[in-house]
Parts: C-alpha cells; sequence; structure tokens
C-alpha cells in the first residue's frame, strides 16, 4: 500500500492515491490535512454503520454521525473523540447496542489504539 505526497504550489499539499486525489491546504481552498484527519474517524465508522444497516435491510434516510471532539487547552491536543450515531425515527431498538459495536470496528479507529511505527527517510 503506497500514497505520494506532491507540492502542486502555494500553500497546497495533496495525496496521490491510486486514481484519486485528495487536495489539503492551508489557506483555506481545500481542507486542512488535519481535518482530513478528523474526517476520516467519522468517515471510517460511518462505512461500517451503513454496511451494517444495508446487511440487514435497515433504512438509513436521516441518519448521520456527529463528531465531537474534546481539546486540551494545555497542549492544543485532543484528548476525546466522541461518535453520536443519531438514528433514524423507528431504528429497531434490538440494534442500538450492536450498530455501536459495529462503529467501533472502525479501522482507523483501531490504527489509533494500536498505532503504527512511524520511519520518516529522505532519498
Amino acid at each position: 500500500m503506497e500514497l505520494q505526497v506532491t507540492f502542486p504550489g502555494e500553500l497546497q499539499v495533496d495525496a496521490n492515491y491510486g486514481p484519486f486525489t485528495i487536495a489539503t491546504n492551508q489557506n483555506g481552498t481545500a481542507p486542512p490535512p488535519f481535518a482530513l484527519f478528523l474526517a476520516s474517524i467519522g468517515t471510517c465508522a460511518g462505512i461500517y454503520v451503513l454496511a451494517f444497516c444495508k446487511q440487514r435491510g435497515l433504512d438509513t434516510t436521516g441518519m448521520k454521525i456527529s463528531q465531537k471532539m474534546d481539546v486540551n487547552p494545555a497542549n492544543q491536543m485532543i484528548e476525546n473523540i466522541t461518535l453520536d450515531i443519531k438514528l433514524p425515527v423507528g431504528f429497531p431498538e434490538k440494534y442500538k447496542e450492536a450498530i455501536i459495536r459495529s462503529a467501533d470496528r472502525c479501522a482507523v479507529k483501531q490504527h489509533m489504539v494500536e498505532p503504527p511505527q512511524f520511519k520518516i527517510l529522505t532519498s
């Protein structure tokens, strides 16, 4: 698995992953890299929640995930992330705990629980 990071100009830094280019920027013309990191958490959980619902034929109309981050004012680091799955009206009670477990399986979250080692090189 590999992606390429390129520098197309000004403050833009792009991640090229297969046929996709993910633009980032620090001047407001694209999301900053940290926003993409945070978005990857909620969207990853969303993929697992969506798959759970599709497998059971559950309607996802009106469903969304609200993600809140609590920041430590002393060091500006995120201390807690809360994902609140807003379920549609009539969502079966028997699936509520299971959908939480499904979101908890998110690969991004799992990599934060057991983080990879980083190597930074030059070539």
